[in-house]
């Protein structure tokens, strides 16, 4: 039986994903074109039944808002799904070069790395509002890691004459080696060190 490879290039049959709350939760059933066309879009819960990588793409599609704003975003974030396939596949193809691994497998590891384990939420009790720790439920880890990937590229891009691959690809790299110089492992520090302190 001929085995399907992502984006016809990658295998993904020997990554392992080593953390155990997230392992239920990263699908890596390959697609050799990894565009669903949102036809689960209704579907609780289904989207961690996709494909890790068109999970990402989604993201780069539509990566939120930063402060309630469409930060440093709209220019490459038009909603085009080739853009965005195109971005995705040309940041892999250079994590490939730099790392001589399977990128897949960097990526999967660079989303492990970058998913926060504690976050605050704000409680109000007796018309003062406090901070709270509370876990970070393990779909929502995923989300808030790739949120983080798409708008670090996003934000490093704009206004540069650096490309938006070689961004995505640098900070996949950086998130795979736990490096601060990733915004998503920043970013992840300061929560779980926001959800310390308020406890």
């Amino acid at each position: 039986m001929t085995e399907i490879l992502a984006f016809n290039r990658w295998t993904t049959k020997d990554i392992i994903v080593t953390d155990m709350g997230l392992k239920n939760y990263i699908t890596l059933e390959p697609r050799v074109v990894p565009k669903t066309g949102a036809r689960y879009a209704g579907n609780r819960f289904h989207k961690s039944r996709t494909f890790i990588v068109e999970r990402l793409i989604n993201k780069l599609m539509n990566p939120g808002h930063k402060s309630k704003k469409h930060f440093k975003t709209s220019g490459h974030c038009t909603g085009k799904g080739q853009t965005a396939y195109k971005l995705v596949e040309d940041a892999l193809e250079i994590v490939e070069k730099k790392t001589n691994e399977n990128p897949v497998a960097v990526f999967v590891k660079a989303v492990e790395n970058a998913a926060p384990r504690e976050e605050i939420i704000t409680i109000e009790y007796g018309g003062a509002r406090y901070p709270k720790a509370v876990e970070c439920a393990p779909q929502r880890r995923i989300d808030i890691a790739l949120r983080l990937l798409s708008q670090g590229t996003y934000h490093k891009s704009f206004n540069s004459a650096k490309n938006a691959s070689g961004i995505l690809a640098q900070g996949i790299i950086d998130a795979y080696n736990a490096s601060s110089n990733s915004l998503a492992i920043s970013k992840k520090h300061e929560m779980e060190r926001q959800a310390d302190s308020s406890r």
